[in-house]
């Protein structure tokens, strides 16, 4: 099973052991994901194969079946996305990947819609305010996607899929060693998606895009302990959503357009990063890594043109250690920095330039075999908004084999922008920040109790968390066509629970998940349900069944509605391995649940801030089916 690989003090994805155990490095120490006081949650390489054969485009499938996360559309225009964890908004997760935050501060978004799965070996997850890890941005918490490493073997991986909608998708992966402990693997993608108007209304619900993703990978170690990491991306992807070709805005109620209404984003992002870790004094383990990222965006809002660029660079040096006395301590220090930049050509008024160097310390003590906690802080001293104290505490408890219980609490903080859910689907043409922003900060804590039944495990979780100071969307009254954003005086808090059951025994597994989330947040459910069954021969294929339910969400300027409606989706997979090849076969939402099924997608009347449709809180896709093959050689 692959050992997991997500900190900021490792080197580089893990290697494969033949032991039937998981180390999680995800909280910086590399202990066994059993004895880790933090709670990771972790999806292996055969659920992401799994996901990879629903949409093998993108991981907004992988992602929004997880218990406690979901993937909340921005721009229904365009198609735009954000990772919500635990209730708390979008842009309070942090992206990584393979510990470097190659998305820089802009992982979500039309991010997440860019990232293939295909070279994906693990994804673990992080809830909760994370800050102390992971500096700035990491207030709701952290996915990391871990690649996959090359073998002894080569790897020749094909997939092609095509679905009911107009969906193409090609993605080949390359794995090969090389010499003098040198290995390297490649991705290729291309990903290709008509534009489609489900309800015949003259408007996409679904966007249209073309776009292409290169990375290659190189990896090395060598005898002593020494490894390293060097890695680089190539995003194009031209998105184009709005009036259909040919069409243009039906009447509905007062408003009427003669023009077409064209909304489209295109993306050129190019980034690179590396890390390199070795052994001093055979006592201590140093890492170094870095990373940058540029990301141009050529965005249109029928009338209006937004261009801009993001630059993003990232450097830690850090350092790790144990010792015993009384007790076994593990122990790591370091520092880090980072520079995120905003340059708007066309609003120059919203650019900013944050720099944000940090120094982190965590301690990781063993007090007996049942008790362990792992304490850490990180001092962050931003450029504009002062200096910020992130501690975390988790404590892990396991009186027995069968029972184990996490307790954890930390604080956090994230420097605010003209960059929202909000304004990525609007624009910033209209919006006026009438006073400066101040910080938003955030504090979260959690308790659960997991209880193994043989070959079955379940867990129940308690959260909350509470962001002062939160950024909100205002309509002043006194302008009808502007849009402000401003520091709430309230704070925004979130409870809730959590429970997950899951069942393995070789040929069936399946997963039972449910949560509830208490929160002021619009586009949040109450109440989500989810459950899975598989059954699957390695020689023979798979066959897999779901059924998830979401239930009523409150939402804001919605003509229609105050509150959405609940709804289920059902679906199924089936795959056939002949030899070398796989052949897939897959149905989603077999329901038909569809937001336009019940309510237009379109506004009566444009918004204050330009849009011409409501937020999306249903899919709007519908019933697909999609299918293809797989090549293994």
């Amino acid at each position: 099973m692959p050992f997991l690989w997500a900190t900021l003090a490792s080197a580089q994805p893990p290697v494969e052991p033949v032991e039937e155990s998981i180390t999680v490095y995800a909280t910086r120490t590399g202990v066994r994901l059993q004895d880790e006081p933090t709670r990771v949650e972790v999806l292996s390489k055969e659920e992401i194969e799994e996901k990879a054969m629903m949409t093998p485009g993108d991981i907004v499938m992988l992602l929004n079946e997880m218990g406690g996360l979901r993937v909340q559309t921005t721009s229904p225009s365009l198609g735009a996305a954000s990772i919500r964890i635990q209730g708390m908004r979008g842009r309070y997760t942090r992206f990584l990947s393979d510990g470097l935050p190659l998305f820089g501060q802009q992982g979500g978004g039309l991010g997440i819609l860019q990232i293939p799965p295909t070279d994906l070996g693990q994804v673990e997850v992080v809830k909760g305010v994370s800050s102390a890890l992971y500096g700035a941005g990491a207030m709701a918490g952290v996915i990391n996607l871990i690649s996959r490493r090359p073998g002894p073997e080569p790897i020749r991986d094909v997939l092609i899929n095509r679905s009911s909608l107009g969906a193409t998708d090609v993605s080949a992966f390359f794995a090969n060693p090389l010499a003098h402990g040198w290995s390297a693997s490649l991705l290729a993608s291309g990903n290709f998606q008509q534009r489609i108007d489900r309800d015949n209304d003259g408007w996409a619900d679904l966007a249209g895009y073309n776009r292409g993703v290169l990375r290659p990978r190189f990896f090395w170690n060598d005898d002593k302990g020494a490894t390293a990491l060097l890695t680089g991306g190539i995003t194009y992807e031209d998105r184009a959503g709005g009036t259909m070709p040919g069409s243009t805005l039906p009447a509905t109620g007062a408003a009427y357009r003669e023009a077409p209404y064209r909304e489209a984003m295109d993306t050129r992002r190019y980034d690179i990063g590396g890390n390199y870790q070795f052994l001093w004094q055979q006592r201590y383990l140093v890492s170094a890594r870095l990373a940058a990222s540029w990301q141009n965006h050529r965005h249109q809002f029928g009338e209006s043109l937004e261009r801009d660029r993001h630059e993003m660079l990232f450097g830690e040096l850090s350092i790790r250690g144990t010792y015993s006395r009384r007790f076994s301590h593990t122990w790591v220090a370091g520092f880090a920095t980072e520079r995120d930049a905003y340059r708007p050509r066309d609003l120059p008024r919203f650019a900013y330039l944050y720099v944000t160097p940090g120094l982190f310390v965590q301690d990781d003590i063993q007090f007996t075999s049942w008790f362990s906690i792992s304490a850490s802080a990180r001092a962050d001293f931003h450029n504009r908004f002062g200096t910020f104290l992130s501690p975390r505490l988790s404590a892990l408890f396991r009186p027995t084999k069968k029972w184990t219980s996490r307790l954890s609490a930390g604080q956090g903080f994230f420097a605010p922008s003209a960059l929202t859910e909000e304004t990525e689907s609007a624009g910033l043409s209209r919006l006026s920040i009438p006073t400066a922003l101040k910080a938003e900060r955030g504090r979260s804590a959690s308790f659960d109790l997991t209880r193994e039944i043989g070959p079955a495990s379940v867990t129940a979780t308690l959260f909350g968390s509470s962001v002062r100071d939160p950024v909100e969307v205002t309509t002043p009254v006194t302008a009808a066509s502007t849009y402000s954003l401003i520091n709430a005086t309230r704070p925004v808090k979130n409870l809730g629970a959590e429970f997950l059951a899951t069942y393995r025994k070789a040929p069936y597994s399946a997963t039972a998940s449910y949560t509830y989330v208490d929160s002021p947040s619009p586009l949040t459910p109450r109440h989500s349900f989810g459950l899975t069954g598989m059954w699957e021969k390695e020689a023979a294929g798979r066959i897999g069944v779901e059924c998830y339910y979401t239930g009523v969400q409150r939402l804001e300027q919605n003509p229609y509605r105050s509150k959405s409606r609940p709804y289920f989706s059902v679906g199924f997979l089936v795959e056939r391995k002949i030899h070398g090849v796989r052949l897939f076969f897959n149905a989603e939402n077999l329901t038909d649940s569809r937001q336009t099924r019940w309510d237009p997608l379109l506004r009566p009347d444009r918004a204050s801030d330009g849009r011409w449709t409501v937020d999306a809180w249903a899919p709007l896709d519908g019933r697909v089916v999609n299918g293809g093959m797989r090549f293994l050689f």
